[in-house]
């Protein structure tokens, strides 16, 4: 960074290239450590399924099996669960780089917030990840729930593992929506009286977004998913109003744009008056 505090756009790129680097290697690291736990990997996978499997065959006897379909699918659907893990495994890492790509635009104190993103990225990212996990059997077991009796449902291990991701990766980045507010606020682009004034569009948005984005058409999971990211808009607002109140006593007393201002000529005030005598 020059002494100025502006960077060139080569500069810029040359930065993103390196911290694009850094991501990629560490997701290629984790990648490589979950390859050689896929058996792990896969009961973890399966587990939701199975268990949706087993409430439904003891309600009314639906019958349905996890299948490949092709002579290369094993190893494909193995590299690309592999990759996966590794992605979310190496979350902290490539949600930090984001991160500090961003903070040269910061102020000196608005920096320091970087620590806190740091610190609670990967935590909330991989909370979101958990919930979407613990709601999964649910919604494979309503839609699952539509086969007949008289029909066999074999599921493709590589569709089952798309709807598991759509479903566990929403949940993720919705985990994530308090930082980006924040992020926001920090550069001037909101500020926590605009949310407060949004907030019911807002909410009508998170529940909207909530029923899109859930692969499953019950109720319950879409809920799981707009309630929490509705209680971390909250917690977003509220954080978003605390730094407003800190930047306000910080910043100098200074006329508003639509104010008017003392005009102090030096003089009497009493010479301008008609009528007076010299």
């Amino acid at each position: 960074m020059p002494h100025n505090g502006t960077m060139p756009l080569v500069a810029h790129l040359r930065e993103l290239r390196q911290r694009l680097i850094k991501s990629l290697v560490a997701i290629l690291v984790m990648t490589i450590i979950t390859w050689n736990f896929y058996e792990p990997l896969l009961d973890i996978l399966t587990q939701p399924f199975t268990t949706a499997i087993a409430n439904l065959e003891a309600k009314r006897g639906v019958d349905a099996q996890l299948t490949f379909t092709g002579v290369g699918q094993p190893f494909t659907f193995q590299l690309k669960t592999s990759l996966v893990a590794g992605i979310v495994l190496a979350s902290p890492v490539w949600l930090w780089q984001i991160w500090a790509f961003i903070v040269p635009a910061l102020h000196k104190i608005e920096r320091k917030w970087s620590l806190l993103f740091g610190a609670f990225a990967g935590p909330l990212f991989a909370a979101g990840v958990v919930l979407g996990y613990v709601v999964l059997p649910k919604g494979i077991e309503v839609l699952i729930g539509f086969t007949p009796e008289i029909v066999s449902n074999l599921v493709n291990l590589g569709d089952y593992l798309n709807f598991v991701l759509r479903t566990i990766l929403v949940f993720g980045v919705a985990a994530e929506i308090p930082l980006f507010v924040i992020l926001l606020n920090l550069v001037g682009v909101v500020s926590g009286r605009q949310l407060a004034s949004s907030r019911p569009w807002i909410i009508i948005g998170i529940f909207a977004f909530a029923a899109i984005a859930t692969p499953s058409t019950d109720p319950l999971t879409m809920l799981f998913l707009a309630v929490p990211m509705t209680v971390l808009y909250f917690v977003s607002e509220v954080v978003a109003r605390t730094l407003d109140r800190r930047k306000a006593k910080a910043a100098p007393l200074a006329t508003a744009d639509d104010e008017a201002s003392d005009i102090d000529l030096g003089g009497d005030p009493d010479d301008d008056l008609p009528g007076k005598l010299d």
